[in-house]
Parts: C-alpha cells; sequence; structure tokens
C-alpha cells in the first residue's frame, strides 16, 4: 500500500468550553484557519487533542465533525490510543467508517508490553482494517522503544506505512532509511529537532507549535525541503524557543495558552491537567510576546 503523507501536520488540539464539554463550533474555525494557512493534513486526537481524557462515544463524534469539516480538503488522521488490541482495532473499524485517511497508532497505554507483545498489538491492529497506518513512536513518552528489528517485522504489514519518529535520536532516521530504504514514510514527531529530521530526510512534521503558527511552519518545511538551508535556519532560529515547549510534560497546557493567546482556541483542558499558572505561564507569555514582536515577513521567501 502506497500512502503519500508528506508535509507538515500539525496535532490539531480538542477545543473545550469552560464546562468541559467539547466546543465543536471552536475546532470548526481553528480548522479552517490551518486549511487556509497552507497545512497538508491534521492529527487528531493524538496527545494535544487529549485524546485519553475524551470518552469513547466522544472520539468518534468528535471524528465525524473533523472529518464532515474538513470535507477532502486536507488528509484526516485520527490518533489510536486504547487499553487494549481489541480496543483500539474496534476504534479503527469505526473510524475508518467515518472517513479517516489513515490512523496514528499508539501501543496499548495502561499496560507497557514486552517487544513481542507490542509488535501483536499493531499486527491485531493492522489486520482489522484496511486503514493506512502510522507508527507513533515515542519512547520518551511511554517508555515502548518501536526498535529496528520489532520494525523488520511490522513492515510485512502491508498497511503500515509511516513512522512518527519521536525517539529525540535522529540517528534513528539514517537508521531507518538504511535498514527499509522508502518503505516507510518517516515524518518528525519532536518539534525542536524538526530542521535537522527534515535535512536528514523526514517525508513529514507532525507537530505542536504548528497550531500556533501554521504559515511559519509550512514555510520552514518548504525552505528546508528545498535546501534552502540559511533561510529555514533564520525561521527556525526564531521559532525554536517556542517549539522547545513541545517537550516538556505541560505541551498541552502549554501549546493550549500559545493558541489562545493568538487567537486560536481557548486553553481549557480536561482534568487531571489544569491550566497554566505563575512562573510557567509567565514563561510562555513572554516567549510569545518576543515572538509576536519579532515575527519574520514571510513573503520575502517567495515561495508561491
Amino acid at each position: 500500500m502506497k500512502v503519500n503523507w508528506q508535509g507538515v501536520f500539525p496535532a490539531i488540539s480538542t477545543q473545550f468550553n469552560d464546562d468541559g464539554s467539547i466546543n465543536y463550533e471552536s475546532n470548526a474555525r481553528m480548522l479552517e484557519d490551518l486549511i487556509n494557512d497552507g497545512i497538508d493534513g491534521i492529527i487528531a486526537l493524538g496527545t494535544i487533542g487529549e485524546n485519553a481524557s475524551l470518552s469513547s462515544e466522544e472520539k468518534r463524534k468528535f471524528i465525524k465533525h473533523t472529518v464532515e469539516t474538513v470535507n477532502g480538503r486536507i488528509l484526516v488522521l485520527s490518533g489510536c490510543t486504547e487499553n487494549t488490541a481489541e480496543q483500539a482495532a474496534q476504534y479503527a473499524q469505526d473510524v475508518e467508517k467515518l472517513g479517516v485517511d489513515g490512523l496514528m497508532l499508539l501501543p496499548a497505554m495502561v499496560y507497557r508490553g514486552t517487544d513481542r507483545e507490542v509488535v501483536a498489538h499493531y499486527q491485531y491492529v493492522a489486520r482489522s482494517t484496511t486503514l493506512p497506518i502510522m507508527i507513533y513512536n515515542n519512547p520518551v513518552g511511554y517508555g515502548v522503544d518501536i526498535n529496528l528489528e520489532m520494525t523488520a517485522i511490522l513492515a510485512h504489514e502491508q498497511n503500515i506505512v509511516a513512522i512518527k519518529e519521536s525517539t529525540t535520536d535522529t540517528r534513528r532516521l539514517t537508521e531507518l532509511q538504511s535498514r527499509f530504504g522508502e518503505r516507510f514514510n518517516i515524518l518528525c514527531g519532536v518539534d525542536d529537532i524538526a530542521l535537522e529530521s527534515i535535512f536528514l530526510g523526514a517525508t513529514g512534521w507532525i507537530s505542536g507549535l504548528t497550531n500556533v503558527f501554521p504559515r511559519e511552519s509550512v514555510t520552514l518545511f518548504r525552505l528546508a525541503r528545498a535546501g534552502r538551508i540559511e533561510e529555514a535556519r533564520e525561521i527556525y532560529r526564531w521559532f525554536m524557543p517556542l517549539l522547545r515547549l513541545d517537550t516538556i510534560p505541560t505541551l498541552v497546557q502549554c501549546i493550549k495558552f500559545a493558541e489562545q493567546i493568538v487567537g486560536r482556541g481557548s486553553e481549557n483542558v480536561r482534568m487531571p491537567r489544569m491550566t497554566l499558572i505563575g512562573e510557567e505561564r509567565a514563561y510562555v507569555e513572554t516567549l510569545m510576546q518576543e515572538a509576536m514582536a519579532n515575527r519574520i515577513d514571510l513573503d520575502k521567501y517567495n515561495l508561491d
């Protein structure tokens, strides 16, 4: 199965009202803004989307709304974060019927499996659906490294077509390419190594801060892919203090607060997460003020 997942994919937030219910109108506005700013696709219900904080019914309703709002204009991938292989397979089947273009699949969440168990989880879900699947490899976040030997087994599943690589070790990209050639699309999943990953051959970037500055993200990606290194570095240096927010435990709160500052959403989160206070809140405000004050004129790059 050949799937061309390339470009910039924000991992979108799930917008909540003050009472904790999902704000579908806000999510629709956010999607329209992202599409207008030139992103290539989205990941719904990933970490930034607070997947684990939604009920089973809410997840499916949110995906249905997202697919209908996007209406085929960009790719829609859904995160799949379930506690058992059976639940993940059922979710995959359900969102396939709802019209998503693919699945970003995580290992089972509560139980940290052995290598054999993690591989079996991926095989079970892959064989339950015809959706193309992206492996989400994030050993820093959930303690499981889908290593090269495990990936070699999963390469036999034809609908496993991509890897979101979030080890934070850029050497892994080269190792994957050397071992598997073009078998997988490899996408960077860590914001503050995005430029390095693109230079090393990543075909896409799944980003949290792209929700806040999508045009800068798209321009950075396109410049890097075109080999315009110095221009890409100019944007990257401007962006880096904010990109660092993607790598800390409160990344969801930081990104949603930044979205609120630029008028792209609300900082509301569901417990056990809580909105930022004190020094951490002031730090994000300062970063955003500096970024807005020094924002780069993107028209000078003449990419259109």
